[in-house]
């Protein structure tokens, strides 16, 4: 895989992760109790032994350089590398990254100076394990220009992604989210199609992109300098698909986009089953991230059924079920957390500040269906329930999207705040 780089996008404002991404990069969302959103590509990355790898940002980054300048590096031996490459203006250039496109075509001077023959296009806001090295070597045997990672969806994602057809390994049509019904059902798969392309799917759903690419080099420099647009899917990946071989990688696994608060909400709860379908605990593909050197997880008399309690969590007295404890996390005694996520805090406290509740979750609290985002303050005899089924909602010191309630970073909850 020497002859073969890595680019992973960073996304651009990600609204539609509010507010989670208020202070931070879509990319440096904390995922599955330890983790970054970043680390989900970077990882499948190295596994495929590809450590050539630039990540592109735009927004709020600081916490994502931060992470991956104190996690990814490399001994003196080795050429691998993970570098930022973030939205810069210059003296030819006066704009930021205008899309997905855009932001691979103002750094493609780092393509040519490459001299990679193929190019590895990630997103950064996905959550799957994927063997990489088979998608390239399907890319290479197939002599594809470009080759699109595909998993079946069912019709009621259509709308929200990239769907194709395929004729064998060839795309032949590729739709960027689908509104109209009848090019829904003209993109559906039947039983003929399934055989012909030995896809392990059901009848009725779609073949979706996943936003994983491999192109050929020059295939790739072609489309950046040749074609009108800034964006892969909406614009450049259907006029590749006229001009160029485009074959589909067909992912088996699990994979989600988790480009939403409720996407994000359901793709961490599904993390809490006890054969959850990403299995983080496979040996030969560890998920990488920053090393911590925290404590374990501490417990005090609590009932604990379907949840994930990371490293230096601390849990008193408390029922927690199907949901995720983040670092350092705090629970004091009483408190009842159903379907949450909880990321913790970025250090321990010896003592609060005056007039403020302790870093955490305080006493006799009830939490359901929320994300509780770091370095949160909630007093005691909080209850954040939605008891009123309400979708979207503001107010001090918490958000509802999707049905779900999000405490932003730092939020401070006096006790006994109802939402």
């Amino acid at each position: 895989m020497n002859d073969v780089l890595t680019v992973i996008l960073g996304g651009g404002q990600g609204t539609r992760l509010w507010p989670l991404t208020r202070d931070r990069a879509k990319p440096a969302v904390p995922v599955a109790g330890k983790f970054r959103l970043i680390d989900i590509p970077i990882s499948n990355a190295l596994h495929a032994s590809l450590d050539r790898i630039y990540v592109l940002t735009q927004f709020n980054s600081e916490s994502l350089h931060r992470h991956i300048a104190q996690t990814y590096r490399f001994d003196t031996f080795s050429d691998g590398f993970v570098n930022i490459l973030a939205a810069e203006q210059s003296t030819e250039n006066k704009s930021w990254f205008q899309g997905t496109a855009d932001a691979v075509r103002q750094h493609v001077r780092r393509l040519i100076d490459s001299k990679a023959r193929d190019v590895v296009i990630l997103s950064g806001d996905q959550l799957y394990l994927m063997d990489l090295k088979e998608m390239i070597r399907t890319h290479r045997d197939t002599g594809a220009e470009l080759t699109i990672a595909v998993n079946p969806v069912s019709p009621t994602e259509a709308g929200g992604l990239g769907i194709m057809r395929m004729a064998g390994h060839r795309i032949v049509e590729f739709v960027e989210k689908p509104q109209d019904p009848a090019v829904v059902e003209r993109l559906t798969l039947d039983e003929a199609a399934i055989e012909a392309g030995g896809i392990d799917a059901a009848p009725g759903t779609l073949l979706a992109s996943m936003g994983i690419y491999v192109f050929r080099l020059e295939t790739l420099l072609g489309m950046l300098h040749g074609f009108e647009g800034d964006d892969f899917g909406k614009e450049l990946i259907p006029q590749a698909v006229d001009r160029y071989s485009v074959s589909g990688h067909v992912h088996k696994g699990y994979w989600r986009d988790i480009g939403t608060i409720g996407s994000f909400h359901e793709a961490s709860i599904e993390l809490t089953q006890q054969m959850p379908a990403l299995n983080l605990y496979d040996p030969a593909l560890p998920m990488y991230t920053h090393p911590r050197f925290l404590p374990g997880c501490k417990i005090t008399d609590c009932h604990v059924f379907e949840a994930i309690l990371a490293d230096g969590a601390i849990v008193q007295g408390s029922k927690i079920t199907n949901s995720i404890i983040g670092v350092r996390a705090m629970v004091r005694a009483g408190t009842v957390i159903e379907r949450s996520v909880v990321m913790g805090a970025e250090n321990y406290e010896e003592r609060p500040p005056v007039g403020l509740p302790p870093l955490g979750i305080g006493h006799d609290c009830h939490i359901r269906s929320a994300i509780i985002d770091a370095d949160v303050r909630i007093g005691d005899h909080v209850r954040l329930l939605n008891d009123e089924g309400l979708a979207e909602a503001d107010g001090d010191g918490w958000h509802i999207r999707d049905g779900i309630i999000v405490i932003p970073k730092g939020a401070v909850l006096p006790p006994g705040t109802t939402v």
